[in-house]
């Protein structure tokens, strides 16, 4: 199978990250992963993701945060980033693209339709 494309998760629970690296690298992607935010920046600069999955409720720095620093980081500044995410309320949405996030996806993550989003910001973004 081809390679489709780099995926940092940056996820703090290992089951969604379990679950998410299964899904993704059986479609043919390369999965990499990040529990918080300093873990991510590494990754970032080291692995060159060609898209990041971001966790918004994360221990420490939540992912709102990481993203508005990865966006205004230069060199990280183009990669797209999706807000993964619990967060349904009315305007939640809206603050994971205010913070930075190319788009959003909610959980609970559904495998059946995963792959397609991931393609869809990948192909967007690059």
């Amino acid at each position: 199978m081809t390679d489709k494309g780099k995926v940092l998760y940056v996820e703090d629970n290992f089951d969604n990250r379990m679950l998410v690296r299964r899904v993704l690298m059986a479609d043919g992607y390369t999965v990499v992963e990040a529990t918080n935010a300093n873990d991510a920046m590494k990754m970032i600069e080291t692995e060159k993701p060609d898209l990041i999955l971001m966790d918004i409720n994360m221990p420490e720095v939540d992912g709102y945060t990481l993203t508005a620093k990865i966006k205004s980081t230069p060199g990280m500044s183009k990669i797209p980033i999706v807000a993964v995410t619990a967060n349904v309320m009315r305007g939640d949405r809206e603050k994971s693209l205010e913070a930075g996030c190319d788009g959003y996806i909610q959980k609970p993550i559904d495998i059946d339709i995963l792959t397609q989003q991931v393609e869809r910001y990948i192909r967007k973004g690059g």
